[in-house]
């Protein structure tokens, strides 16, 4: 009896139709009844009743499932320790901007679990970060949002959600808002990075605004955060978004950093591949608990 067999059977039993359990496990439909018949072959019952209109499990097949989930939930769980277990000499990191404190204090409570590991941060596009966790150059690699096409070969972990602020003047009257309706904001240009550089980004914000019954005018795109900032600061009217993590170590008293009524956030995962044990430490490092933007009084 083989680990491969009994997921075969777990997946039929669960879709109760081999061509949808092939699709979920990511195989062909023939290897997939190939590996349920070897397993009834072995056992010496039917599993299935099979007819053109149908899959159903036999009596046998429903007394059989329980151990089979038991024996793959034993297999996910010594995984998991191997993972803890085995942890490497050094952890090649791809991180994404604007992580701000939060980035330290993962850091800091990795290093405290697993004090012999060196951290290597790598900083690239995220397509690249993907490319280099795909052929082996780096271990995990933070990501946002979700990414249309990605290789099947990775898997995402959520962590967290990055909160947005809305970035405008501080002498513009919006500023005295403890809060911004993104619907006060048509008639002042907004300034975005360009739609390939974060996609997900982009579409988060013009979405938001489309449900608000907004369509924003779109002023030129900077080459940078920084440059944006300064032209906000400078008392030009217009507004950006900010990630809260950034915004609290910006000092800059000429910009006012407010949350939108409606929040505004960018799930973030950790993509590792598929082949490769889960980075356990790493994963509850990343979920502690970090602050918001309205954690900060600000």
């Amino acid at each position: 009896m083989e680990l491969r067999q009994l997921r075969c059977f777990v997946a039929v039993a669960e879709e109760l139709h081999f061509g949808r359990a092939a699709e979920k496990l990511m195989l062909g439909q023939p290897a997939v009844s190939q590996q349920v018949r070897r397993l009834e072959r072995e056992l010496k019952v039917e599993l299935f009743d099979r007819s053109p209109r149908y899959v159903r499990l036999t009596s046998a097949g429903e007394r059989f499932l329980p151990a089979a989930r038991n024996v793959l939930a034993a297999e996910d769980a010594a995984r998991a320790l191997a993972a803890d277990l085995a942890v490497p000499a050094v952890l090649r990191l791809g991180t994404v901007t604007a992580l701000g404190e939060r980035l330290d204090l993962i850091l800091d409570t990795y290093r405290r679990r697993a004090p012999g590991v060196r951290v290597e941060l790598q900083s690239a596009p995220v397509r690249e970060r993907l490319a280099r966790l795909t052929d082996g150059r780096l271990d995990a690699a933070f990501v946002r949002g979700a990414i249309a096409g990605s290789s099947a070969e990775l898997r995402f972990l959520p962590v967290w959600q990055d909160e947005l602020v809305i970035a405008l003047p501080a002498r513009h009257a919006l500023a005295e808002q403890p809060e911004i309706d993104l619907a006060d904001l048509a008639a002042l240009p907004l300034r975005l990075t360009e739609r390939g550089n974060h996609p997900a980004l982009v579409d988060l914000v013009m979405d938001a605004c489309a449900r608000a019954g907004v369509q924003p005018v779109l002023a030129p795109a900077h080459s940078s955060l920084q440059d944006t900032l300064a032209s906000i600061g400078s008392g030009t009217p217009m507004w950006t978004v900010v990630y809260a993590a950034n915004a609290r170590m910006v000092n800059a008293h000429r910009i006012a950093f407010r949350p939108c009524r409606t929040p505004l956030a960018l799930p973030t995962s950790i993509a590792v591949r598929r082949s490769a044990p889960l980075p356990g430490l790493l994963l509850e490092a990343c979920r502690q608990t970090a602050p918001t933007w309205n954690d900060q009084g600000s």
